[in-house]
């Protein structure tokens, strides 16, 4: 049997924006939702977020539905991390929360949304051990005291370990099926067949269940990641090789500016313990005491004596 890889544009669309069951099989797995709570039905609705004004920025979700509750759910699969993804998801997460409401409608019907970003690389090294990380608008002292509406779960995929996760079977079970199907794979985890919807999943991804032409587009998208990792992995380089070079530069003149103001400061000092000395030794001629010399010039009682 061969599979392929479920992260891909065209099959991750196919197994979670086709089959409704598998959808909320996903996201009753790895959002934040109460048992009271859970995902019972859904449906889709449309991928782009079009801009209420024609100036506006339009954006593309992989996946977007609506639940029994009214709550609103995004689910984006994101191969390569940039610093602009995390802005986007707060962006199209905030755009879908606020066009539920028209001109004539109440507040008090906002129902909140749920942002679910599947991520295959990892961007919070800070902490090796967490690989999914929930944000709510949160007080800043008593992060209970939560404002609901917004919802953004982000999930570094290489990071999973089952082990850590245990007590959740079917979250396992799907970051199972996201981090280790691919064309590699010679056989399917058992688990993944006995399950119901994973084993759905893995039909899913079967290169049987393909036409040539979607084959084709496949591969075109692992040829697309490619072109963007060397072209995002060059611009850091170029990045980096600019603050660098900004930043010997600013050392530079930093170390001039410090350099001329450290000589003028030493310059007048020494210029001023000349006219001292000078006025000292006019003094001393006039036989004025040491010691009151020494209080009018700022000298040392033995500066003067050499003099």
């Amino acid at each position: 049997m061969k599979y392929l890889d479920p992260k891909a544009d065209l099959t991750f669309k196919r197994i979670f924006g086709e089959h409704e069951d598998l959808l909320i099989s996903l996201l009753n797995a790895l959002l934040p939702l109460n048992e009271d709570a859970l995902i019972e039905s859904v449906e889709y609705l449309t991928p782009e977020l079009a801009p209420d004004i024609y100036f506006g920025k339009n954006s593309i979700v992989d996946v977007r539905c609506l639940d029994q509750r009214g709550r609103q759910f995004l689910v984006e699969m994101q191969m390569l991390w940039t610093p602009a993804f995390q802005q986007r998801v707060l962006f199209n997460a905030s755009k879908a929360h606020v066009r539920q409401l028209d001109r004539n409608r109440k507040y008090e019907i906002l129902q909140p949304v749920y942002s679910l970003n599947l991520v295959n690389e990892n961007f919070l090294n800070d902490y090796p051990d967490e690989f999914i990380h929930h944000y709510n608008v949160v007080h800043e002292l008593h992060s209970d005291k939560i404002i609901e509406g917004l919802h953004l779960t982000f999930v570094e995929l290489q990071k999973f370990k089952p082990q850590t996760i245990k007590e959740r079977k079917m979250a396992v079970l799907w970051l199972k099926f996201l981090t280790e199907i691919d064309e590699n794979t010679q056989e399917a985890p058992q688990e993944l067949l006995e399950n119901e919807a994973t084993s759905k999943a893995l039909s899913q991804v079967q290169t049987m269940a393909y036409t040539k032409d979607e084959l084709s587009a496949y591969e075109d998208f692992w040829d697309k990641m490619g072109a963007e990792r060397l072209l995002f992995v060059d611009s850091a380089k170029q990045n980096l090789e600019r603050g660098l070079k900004q930043g010997r530069e600013q050392g530079l003149k930093q170390g001039l500016e410090q350099g001329r103001e450290q000589g003028l400061k030493q310059g007048r000092a020494e210029g001023e313990h000349a006219k001292a000395l000078e006025i000292a030794n006019k003094l001393l001629k006039a036989d004025i005491p040491i010691a009151s010399i020494s209080e009018m010039t700022g000298l040392s009682q033995s500066e003067i004596s050499e003099l």
